[in-house]
């Protein structure tokens, strides 16, 4: 029976003796057609909840990991997945029908889907925990000693849940969460000997972060402008870019411009001000460092793994895309990245999963750093480690359950079956006023009509994610598939082009308005008016 109420030493001890059987499993767990095991994913993202309400339909992003679905391609596994709110149907349907080989229905009877009916704010790993009837229902649709945990990252919320049910988490230890914050980031990479921006230690207080400023600018007398970052903010979000120029050279004074200074800062979040930003300050810390100019610049990242067994792994390579008002949140990526400087991620990457290996951690990470171009060559710098799964992460394992390929570690390549190089460019802030009022159901007759789904037998196309989002905040995700880089990027355009002009006939007013007869929106809208042409065109 599972665990309902455990002593915090013995929470610990008994997660960490839950930790070593990964190592008995890994080989299986490993094999995505070979093993048989049940997969509890819990898709929670456990991190600031005031920092996350800056994100337009975060609620909706536990559905980023319904790639895991393709799992189910191996007839022996069984997949539980748990949500805050039921997933529409259509959704569900749109993910097992990319399976290959595999009856709908077998898909179907492995999968089981449970939801908190919770809608408020709080994470998903705390309604769970919440409720433990829920808890009972899980553990007895788990075969235990076959059974493991996933989640988008590990906190001591997923700790204790894997404790309570009494398997095993794929991911780190959360008493090493340090090392994937801005502050543990720039720690480490001292200690490794990998470049990386000037900056401050840890601070807690307006007042200290003041005097980091200042004493950064006494250390970079030629910089211009320094970037200020909320030690867990995510996605970019927590950011915010500070003027240091013409500062006075006289510390007494230049204190009190900074501190003007910093109630001036161009915040890289919607809506985010001073105050508050100030606010969460003495709650998550903050860091300043100094921001990487440059006419050419790129924001280049590598994602690795780190297995139980201790060895390190690159999984991926690409350009992020990142927008705001200075290019510092995340919007999206391309894969790989440019091979001008990919093998030199690889390598950097290795060396931080080495340091992060002996101290214990596990799991996927990713290090996102800056490149310039400057003298003929890309100079790159980390900015920062992230202990957890990422937006680069779900667009990696769709292609590679898709493709059932490989990652080349020579060329930083991923082969399909097939033998051809893929590339993709992918998305999960595809957002346009236009999309607002658009259901699941239309999406998927938008997707069949303009023949938009991934073609199993060219190995290109696209698949959608975040459908959730786009009723309510007109916001989609999406992966880009394609044989070479333009093929990728001009397949993402030519579904940007057609979701545009689909809500441009939304938009009208009236749902057939410019709609050929035989559009399946303007074909069932007819159906639901009841007009009695509808027999008739629907025989035709």
């Amino acid at each position: 029976m599972f665990s309902a109420s455990i002593p915090e030493s013995e929470l610990q001890e008994r997660f960490r003796s839950l930790q070593k059987q990964l190592r008995d499993r890994w080989q299986t767990i490993d094999q995505f057609d070979q093993d048989d095991n049940d997969i509890l994913v819990v898709p929670s993202i456990t991190l600031d909840q005031r920092e996350l309400k800056k994100i337009a339909g975060v609620h909706h992003y536990e559905e980023r990991n319904l790639y895991s679905l393709i799992r189910l391609r191996n007839p022996r596994t069984r997949l539980i997945y748990v949500t805050s709110q039921p997933l529409h149907p259509s959704t569900i349907d749109y993910y097992l029908q990319l399976l290959p080989g595999i009856p709908f229905s077998h898909a179907r009877d492995r999968l089981l889907l449970f939801s908190t009916y919770d809608s408020s704010p709080q994470p998903l790993t705390q309604k769970i925990l919440d409720r433990p009837r829920l808890i009972e229902r899980i553990w007895r649709a788990l075969r235990p000693e076959q059974s493991y945990m996933v989640c988008f990252n590990a906190t001591p919320l997923e700790r204790e849940l894997s404790v309570r049910l009494g398997i095993p988490l794929l991911a780190l230890d959360p008493d090493l969460l340090y090392w994937g914050t801005k502050a543990g980031s720039r720690q480490l990479f001292s200690d490794c000997g990998i470049p990386h921006p000037p900056g401050s230690a840890l601070v807690h207080s307006v007042e200290d972060l003041t005097q980091a400023v200042s004493e950064l600018c006494d250390r970079q007398p030629q910089a211009q402008r320094f970037v200020v970052k909320l030690n867990e903010g995510f996605s970019g979000e927590g950011n915010a870019l500070l003027d240091v120029s013409g500062l006075s050279d006289s510390p007494p004074q230049r204190l009190d411009q900074v501190g003007d200074r910093l109630s001036q800062m161009r915040f890289q979040a919607n809506e985010e001000q001073w105050p508050s930003f100030a606010s969460r300050i003495p709650e998550l810390g903050a860091i300043v460092e100094l921001y990487i100019e440059g006419q050419e610049k790129r924001s280049p990242s590598v994602q690795c793994r780190i297995t139980p067994e201790g060895t390190v792994e690159v999984l991926s390579t690409h350009d992020q895309l990142l927008g705001g008002p200075d290019r510092q949140v995340y919007l999206g990526c391309v894969f790989p990245a440019d091979t001008d400087y990919r093998i030199r991620l690889q390598e950097l990457g290795l060396r931080v999963g080495a340091a992060l290996a002996e101290k214990g951690c596990l799991e996927r990470f990713g290090v996102d750093f800056i490149a310039v171009h400057q003298a003929g060559d890309w100079q790159l710098q980390a900015i920062e480690i992230n202990l957890r799964k990422g937006g680069t992460t779900h667009p990696f394992m769709e292609l590679k359950l898709l493709t059932k390929g490989y990652y080349d570690l020579d060329s930083g390549l991923f082969y399909s079956q097939q033998g051809r190089a893929k590339f993709y460019r992918a998305s999960d802030n595809l957002q346009n006023s236009l999309y607002r009022g658009l259901l699941p159901n239309d999406l998927m007759e938008i997707i069949a009509y303009h023949q938009l789904h991934f073609d199993s037998s060219t190995e290109t196309g696209t698949l959608f994610h975040l459908m959730g989002c786009l009723s309510q905040f007109g916001k989609l995700g999406l992966t880009s598939i394609g044989n070479s880089r333009q093929e990728a990027d001009e397949i993402y355009q030519n579904v940007v082009d057609i979701l545009d002009a689909e809500g441009r006939r939304y938009s009208k007013g009236n749902r057939e308005a410019n709609m050929p007869p035989n559009h399946p929106i303007a074909w069932r809208g007819r159906m639901e008016a009841g007009n009695p042409k509808f027999r008739e065109d629907r025989e035709k």
